[in-house]
């Protein structure tokens, strides 16, 4: 049966997550700010879970309709097979948004669409209580220009959170960006990677699983497991298809270095913890110092900020001791995310490309140096 889903991302790795949704076999692909959706039977919903390396989650997409009054919302959900989903035991709390809408009210909408499945599934279990004991089916929706968008959360815990990652240093990056970047900077299975400040290791561990083809879902859970929609025998059919597709001989090599002796330790506990420990190397080292030993290589970093953990005079100089390092030779490419628009200034020179992209509620710019 197919059904359509929706993947939401941080802004800017839309197309990063069309791309991998169209490579997985998901149909009608389309993205929007922030979201894609697409369609797909129970398989491509499993895969997106376990696969995804970009974007945050994977919802079940029930309906879209539009609505400006409370009542056409109340009526829009009810009308929805709930009870086709929902056990008369489960738990269904409800969360969501409201931007540019008539109804902007998120508590209220919050009400109203709790006591529309309420009451559809009172008229179809014959009950007026509901325990909410049993398994979580997280109702999401979001409401745009008046168009609403009942979903139900498939994931659970976000698709950020691989697992390997128990905590972070000061200012971690968010996987699916590192991810991103690393995707951006069109890392491959035969490259080195260098991170010189690499904090809790996540681009390297990333770049690894990114290289070798290792699925970032393949040691989690998700909500979805629980409920019972998803055929047994279709959840080991994709487990075994990732271990399948792991590339077994890669030259990748990963290297980062940081000031901080602790976020090189966590780095390699990540790194073992992810299970590509014997692809990554750390040591502590000033972002001064960084010499590589290999002819070629890919660096991608998030350097301390302003914003984050330096004042914007110390950001500066580390800037411009990149930029003085970072020089452009043959087989080499450079890639730094940061928030500050005059980060090429104090670099020393323009980037050959560059991306808008979000770290968290920060906008940045990715800037790429490859010529």
């Amino acid at each position: 049966m197919n059904m359509l889903m929706c993947a939401p991302c941080l802004l800017g790795v839309e197309g990063l997550v069309s791309e991998e949704l169209k490579d997985m076999g998901a149909q009608n692909v389309q993205s929007e700010n922030a979201r894609v959706f697409f369609e797909g039977d129970e398989t491509i919903l499993a895969r997106a879970n376990i696969w995804s390396r970009y974007s945050e989650r994977i919802l079940i997409v029930l309906d879209r309709f539009f609505a400006t009054s409370f009542e056409e919302l109340y009526q829009g959900v009810k009308a929805l097979p709930w009870s086709e989903f929902i056990g008369s035991k489960d738990t269904f709390p409800v969360k969501g948004f409201s931007i540019n809408s008539a109804l902007h009210s998120i508590p209220d909408c919050q009400k109203i669409i709790k006591k529309a499945v309420v009451d559809s599934l009172s008229e179809d279990y014959n009950i007026s209580w509901f325990e909410e004991t049993g398994v979580v089916h997280q109702i999401k929706f979001s409401i745009m220009k008046d168009e609403v968008c009942i979903m139900l959360d498939t994931s659970g815990a976000s698709l950020h959170k691989r697992g390997y990652r128990p905590q972070g240093n000061d200012a971690p990056i968010r996987e699916t960006l590192a991810a991103a970047l690393c995707r951006l900077s069109r890392l491959k299975h035969y490259h080195t990677l260098y991170d010189p400040c690499c904090g809790s290791g996540t681009i390297l561990v990333e770049g690894a699983l990114l290289a070798n083809n290792i699925a970032p879902g393949i040691c989690r859970n998700f909500d979805v497991d629980r409920w019972g929609f998803i055929n047994e025998s279709v959840w080991i059919s994709e487990r075994e298809r990732c271990h399948d597709l792991i590339k077994t001989d890669t030259d990748f090599i990963a290297f980062g270095s940081d000031i901080d002796k602790n976020a090189v330790e966590l780095t390699l506990a990540n790194a073992k913890n992810a299970k590509v420990d014997k692809f990554v190397n750390a040591k502590v080292c000033d972002v001064k110092d960084f010499a590589p030993t290999t002819e070629k290589g890919t660096l991608v970093t998030n350097p301390p900020y302003g914003e984050r953990m330096l004042d914007y005079k110390a950001a500066k100089q580390i800037y411009k001791t990149m930029g003085e390092l970072f020089v452009s030779k043959y087989g080499w490419s450079y890639g730094i995310i940061s928030p500050d628009e005059e980060f090429e200034k104090a670099f020393g020179r323009k980037a050959d490309k560059r991306r808008k992209l979000y770290n968290g509620n920060i906008q940045c710019r990715y800037y790429m140096f490859f010529k």
